[in-house]
C-alpha cells in the first residue's frame, strides 16, 4: 500500500508539474481544479516540487511557474521565467526600501512592454495592473535606457523600425529635448530618465538589465513629482536602483551557466 501511494503521488507531482508548463502561471487553487486533486494535497505537492528547484512561485501573483532546473521542460522556459526567478525578488527588496514603485520592462514589438511591476504592493503607488501596459520607446526612461546602453547596431535597428512606425523623420525629438542629447545624458548618468512626457505627474529613472551585452530589460522607479525633485530622486536612487539591475544581471548569468551546466 505504501508504494502503491509513492507511485500515486509521483503520477501527481508530474501532471501539477504538467499543468503548470502548459498553463505558464497558476494559483494553487486554479490547480487543484484542473488537476481535480484535493488543495491540501496539491499544497503538499507543490512544496515538495518548490523543494527540488522544478517550480518557482511568483511572490506578487501567488503564481507557480516552472524553473530553470525543469531541464525537461525546456521548451516552457520562457523569458518571463527567469524575470520571476530574479527580477522580482530584486524588485521586492528593493522595494521594501525605496518605497516608491518598480517596473521590469522590456523592449517588444515597438514598445517598452512591463512586464512586472511592484505597483500592488508601493504604498506611494497610483497605478494597479501595470504589468502588460505598453510605454513609448522615445518618451519612457525604460525606452531611453534600452536605447542608451544597447549596442549600435541594434539601436540603429530599432530606430530605424520606429521611424516607419511613427511616421518621423530623424534626428528624433523628445520632450525634454533631442532625442541623442538624451541618451548621452542618460549614459552619463547611467540611467535613463523621464522628467515630463506621457505621464505628466510623475518622473522616473531606469536601469538597464545586461545580458551579453544586449538590454534584456530596465528597472524603473516612478515616483510622484510634487512630492520629490528629479535631482534628490537622483542624488538618493540611482545608486541602489543601478545595483539591483546589476545583480538581475548577475543572477541571468548564473541560470545560463547553470542552463549550460544542465545540458553537459
Amino acid at each position: 500500500m505504501s508504494q502503491l501511494n509513492h507511485v500515486r503521488s509521483l503520477q501527481r507531482g508530474i501532471a501539477i508539474l504538467q499543468i503548470i508548463n502548459q498553463k505558464n502561471g497558476l494559483k494553487a487553487a486554479e490547480i487543484a481544479a484542473i488537476a481535480d486533486i484535493p488543495r491540501p494535497t496539491v499544497y503538499r505537492l507543490l512544496e515538495t516540487l518548490e523543494q527540488m528547484r522544478l517550480i518557482v512561485k511568483d511572490q506578487t501573483s501567488d503564481s507557480w511557474r516552472v524553473a530553470i532546473h525543469a531541464k525537461s521542460l525546456s521548451s516552457g522556459f520562457r523569458d518571463e521565467d527567469w524575470v520571476i526567478q530574479t527580477a522580482v525578488p530584486e524588485m521586492v527588496r528593493l522595494g521594501r526600501q525605496v518605497l516608491w514603485p518598480l517596473d521590469l520592462v522590456a523592449f517588444r514589438n515597438s514598445v517598452m512592454e512591463i512586464r512586472e511591476s511592484t505597483h500592488n504592493f508601493s504604498p506611494y503607488s497610483l497605478d494597479h495592473g501595470m504589468v502588460g501596459l505598453g510605454l513609448p520607446v522615445l518618451g519612457s526612461s525604460s525606452g531611453r535606457a534600452y536605447l542608451a546602453f544597447s549596442p549600435d547596431d541594434e539601436r540603429e535597428h530599432v530606430l530605424a523600425g520606429l521611424s516607419v512606425e511613427l511616421g518621423v523623420e530623424p534626428p528624433f525629438m523628445t520632450v525634454d529635448g533631442p532625442l541623442e542629447k538624451i541618451l548621452g545624458e542618460c549614459r552619463d548618468l547611467g540611467v535613463g530618465f523621464r522628467r515630463e512626457g506621457f505621464r505628466s505627474g510623475t518622473m522616473s529613472i531606469s536601469a538597464p538589465v545586461v545580458f551579453r551585452k544586449r538590454v534584456i530589460a530596465c528597472l524603473t522607479m516612478v515616483w510622484i513629482k510634487s512630492a520629490l525633485s528629479f535631482e534628490s530622486a537622483v542624488a538618493s536612487y540611482r545608486e541602489p536602483l543601478i545595483e539591483a539591475a546589476n545583480r538581475i544581471s548577475a543572477q541571468v548569468e548564473k541560470l545560463e551557466y547553470e542552463i549550460e551546466e544542465l545540458g553537459d
